[in-house]
This record gives structure tokens, sequence and C-alpha cells, in this order.
């Protein structure tokens, strides 16, 4: 399987959703159209070179199958390089986009009952699948419960509100503030594993007669939840959930080689695209500064162990990582790793990019 590739794919529309979210739109070529395709809940890895680096951010994309464009939304964090450039951007730029990509998912078609719980804007990929799963199955039913700080921070507000408005026997609402008072008391305050227990009480969720529960948010709330749901008899495979930014991120660093002797070394060959290459990397090296410098652009998106975009097979010897927030147990045991997070434990070790 080859690896995926950037595209320059021009800005078709930038809407402002609020004061710090925005919706990048792109126009996506014909003869790009099929490499595109995505499943609600995917995302799309913008790279750019920001003040001389490199960068790559991945963003959940929120547009239902069958829109004319393809779209993601941003919310600008505080000291975010990413954020802070794309909020600079204008319609016509263009930017690099790698295709859909993520293994958070709601492939459409059949009758389905969803529970989706988000969190700011964790309800980006949780609208890409409400939207199409409402428009394309229509004996399908959802049910979002969506916590904000205040009413003016909520992304999407507009679009909800026609789903609602569309969808009305079809599609289940209720909005949670932390820092407005509703009328309804039990729609006030965050949306954790107390909130979940007393809306399945009072019968306002029927999470046992879901198909699946989708949850995006920060870590806490997803890990808080998932536990409540599991608690309450809910088998972990009808629980989906999707980590943007982990509790406590290993972070990346550019460390440059400066010495070329191999003596103490691991060899490590590269299988990428039907080729292949060979690095030397120190015990302390970082894969993807190691393979950059040699010329080699290996996939990858997040560099924290928590998308899957830079997944490869150890073919041979041995290796492990530093954090995993993404791959499964059978993918562990089949000896897939995420390469953003390798550490050789052998002399030698092949990885393989190409392989499924």
């Amino acid at each position: 399987m080859a690896s995926p590739k950037f595209h320059n794919l021009k800005i078709a529309h930038i809407d402002r959703e609020t004061t710090d979210t925005s919706i990048i739109s792109f126009d996506i070529p014909q003869d790009l159209k099929k490499e595109f395709e995505f499943v609600p809940g995917q995302y799309l890895t913008l790279r750019a070179e920001i003040e001389g680096e490199d960068t790559r951010r991945s963003y959940s994309i929120c547009s239902a199958i069958g829109d004319c464009y393809l779209s993601v939304g941003i919310k600008r964090i505080e000291d975010g390089v990413f954020s802070n450039f794309v909020m600079k951007l204008s319609e016509g730029d263009e930017l690099s986009v790698m295709p859909p990509q993520g293994r958070f998912q709601a492939p459409i078609g059949g009758k389905h009952h969803y529970l989706m719980l988000a969190a700011g804007s964790g309800i980006t990929p949780i609208l890409s699948m409400t939207k199409s799963v409402l428009e394309n199955e229509h004996h399908s039913h959802i049910t979002l419960c969506y916590a904000n700080k205040q009413i003016n921070s909520v992304m999407f507000r507009d679009e909800i509100d026609d789903l609602k408005d569309r969808f009305l026997t079809r599609f289940s609402l209720a909005h949670m503030m932390t820092g407005e008072v509703q009328d309804v008391e039990l729609f006030n305050g965050r949306l954790d594993a107390e909130k979940l227990e007393t809306m399945a009480t009072k019968g306002l969720i029927r999470p046992e007669d879901c198909d699946a529960i989708y949850i995006c948010g920060p870590e806490g709330m997803i890990k808080g939840l998932s536990a409540k749901l599991t608690e309450m008899g809910i088998d972990e495979s009808r629980i989906k959930f999707e980590l943007f930014t982990p509790a406590s991120p290993v972070k990346t660093k550019t460390k440059k080689v400066t010495s070329t002797d191999t003596l103490d070394k691991t060899e490590v060959k590269i299988i990428i695209d039907g080729s292949q290459r060979t690095i030397w990397m120190d015990e302390d090296d970082l894969l993807l500064d190691v393979a950059a410098q040699a010329g080699l652009d290996l996939p990858y998106s997040c560099a924290n162990g928590m998308c899957a975009t830079c997944r490869c097979h150890v073919a041979e010897g041995e290796g492990e990582m530093r954090q995993n927030f993404s791959l499964e147990t059978w993918e562990l045991e089949a000896g897939f790793l995420l390469s953003c997070q390798f550490t050789p434990k052998s002399k030698s070790v092949t990885l393989d990019f190409d392989a499924n």
C-alpha cells in the first residue's frame, strides 16, 4: 500500500464560525475526488512552512457525505502555531493537504441509533457523522449531547439548529453549558460521568439501545464517560472515541546528527513506496528527525502517537514505542507500531511502511 501523499488544494471558502474558530473549505479537483473520498469522522492533515519549519496538524472533517466542498473546523489555540497561521489565510490561498485518514468512523448504510457525546471543538467529526447519517440513512436516529462554556462559543450552532428543524423525529439535541445558567438544571455544568448516569436514569438517553456511542472532546471527558458506559454494561466495542491531545504529550524535538560514526548506532532499513533506504539511529534519536535529515519524507501527522498516520510494520529486528493512543491490541501483536514513537531495541531493524 503506497504511503499517503500531500496535494496542494485551493481554499474555496473561509467561514469565521466564532471569534476563535474557522471553517476552511477546499475545492477538490476532479482528478483527486476519488482520493479525497471520506468516511464521516475522518480527518485531514494540513501542512505548511511556518517560520521556516515544516508544520503539520490534523483537523477533523465537518462536511457531510455529498457536500460540495471538503471542510475542516479549526479552533484557534492561544499559542497554537498552525491555528494562528490559519487565521491569516484568505480564500484562494493554497495548502498542502493529505487525503482523509482516521479510524473514528461512522460508515453510512443501514439503520442505526447513535448516541453522540461532544465537547467544544470535539463537535467537528461528530457533526460530519450526524449530518451524513440523518441525510443518507432515512430511518436512523441521532441523539447529540453537546457541552460548551457559553452559547456564543458553540461551533456550528446554526447548522445544528437547522438539523433539529429538518429532522424533528430523528434528531434529539441537548446543549450543556459550564459558563451560563440554563432553564433545565440538568443541562448546567460539565458533560461528565455523573451527568451521563443522571440522564440515563431519567430516560433522556438510552445508551443500551444504541448501536454505537461516539465520544469526542478532552481526554478526561473521554476516559470518564467511557468508564461510566462500561460500568453501565455497554460493550467496549460499541464505545468509539477520538483523542485530540493527550494530557501529557511527549514533545517532538529536532536533533541535528553531527556524527557519521555508525559503530554504536542502530541500522534502520525503511521500506516505503516499494523502495528501501537505510538510516542510522542513536537510541535517543527520533526517527522522523533522522529520516528528514536523510531526505526521506515519512508519513506522519500528529507526531504524538494519536493518529496512526505513521503506522508501519516491524519486518525485522525489535523496537518499542514511547507512547501509543491509536493502535489496537491486534496490531501490536502483529508487529505494527507508530514510527513517530519508535525506539530501536536491536542493532538492525527493518520498518515496512507499505505493509497492511
